[in-house]
């Protein structure tokens, strides 16, 4: 029996497991399919405090789960196949195997939202990624022309980091202005590697039928018009979508599939407690996740606290 399980190993989830593991309460963190999260895909993280040169994302992750264990917390490179809210104790599948908790963190964050577009599915790993500083320094994109998809703050990265290997970057985006940061808009309208395509969504990617992307196909919601415009690969930097889908018909969700807390930290359920951006539709950063993530660390202490009174 776990006093805590913690579904996730972003921000959210680590700091929930610093903040459990110092009240001795021994954590169990599941890291589920990305460990680390998203954030681990970032190059440099530069808003993050207590970093004024910033930090490679992925180093910032191994920090706090190296934290997070030198107090006790047992991270376990796991899967959570299914939830038993209701009961009690509360029970998880895990890889097969049941497992079973006071209380639960959910911080299992967000994933990449796709196009749903002809091709993309086709072409993913063909061409078409969802990660710059994974994949843009691949031999098949160098000295290439590259399309990245979107205007926020993430798109932004991704086109300034691929000016490091493309010989051209097009930011494809439908709206006439950036949503990004000023700071980060602003890198990308400098730079004479990068061109905004504005008003433009992506209808179809290129080509199929040669196993990898040659181009992609795009229109003009203003006009209607359609072109296409050659390229070696497609970035797609539009969003995520949150990974709520395991508690559907057992924790309220909005319209967007983000977790809806009752207050605070608590959900609906006794023992429940949600954290960082599988719940947060706003902010979405990895500092307001990982204040998140202690505001659920302290309910669930709190919570246990009261079942021993």
């Amino acid at each position: 029996m776990e006093n805590v399980v913690i579904i996730g190993t972003g921000c959210a989830g680590l700091t929930a497991a610093i903040y459990t593991a110092r009240s001795n309460l021994t954590p169990l963190v599941l890291s589920g399919t990305m460990p680390g999260g998203l954030l681990t895909t970032t190059s440099i993280v530069e808003n993050f405090p207590g970093f004024p040169d910033g930090i490679d994302g992925f180093e910032l992750m191994q920090r706090l789960q190296q934290q997070a264990e030198k107090f006790g917390a047992v991270v376990r490179f796991a899967t959570v196949e299914k939830v038993e809210l209701q009961q009690r104790p509360i029970r998880l599948q895990v890889d097969g195997e049941w497992v079973e908790t006071r209380t639960l963190i959910i911080a299992t964050g967000a994933g990449h939202r796709h196009l749903g577009v002809p091709g993309e599915h086709e072409l993913e790993k063909k061409g078409v990624t969802y990660c710059a500083t994974c994949d843009g320094a691949l031999p098949v994109f160098r000295n290439q022309p590259l399309v990245v998809v979107g205007g926020g703050d993430s798109a932004c990265e991704e086109a300034t980091f691929l000016t490091r290997f493309a010989s051209q970057v097009y930011l494809v985006h439908r709206r006439d202005s950036l949503r990004a940061s000023k700071i980060m808009a602003e890198r990308v309208l400098n730079n004479p590697k990068i061109t905004p395509v504005w008003n433009t969504v992506v209808s179809e990617v290129l080509d199929v039928a040669l196993g990898k992307v040659t181009g992609v196909r795009l229109r003009n919601v203003v006009t209607q018009e359609e072109s296409v415009l050659p390229c070696a690969g497609l970035f797609v930097a539009a969003g995520h979508v949150p990974n709520t889908q395991l508690f559907t018909g057992q924790l309220a969700l909005d319209a967007a599939g983000y977790l809806l807390p009752t207050h605070g930290a608590a959900t609906e359920v006794p023992g429940v407690f949600v954290a960082g951006d599988c719940s947060d539709a706003i902010y979405r950063q990895a500092i307001t996740a990982a204040g998140m993530g202690c505001a659920a660390a302290i309910e669930a202490e709190r919570y246990l606290a009261g079942l021993c009174g």
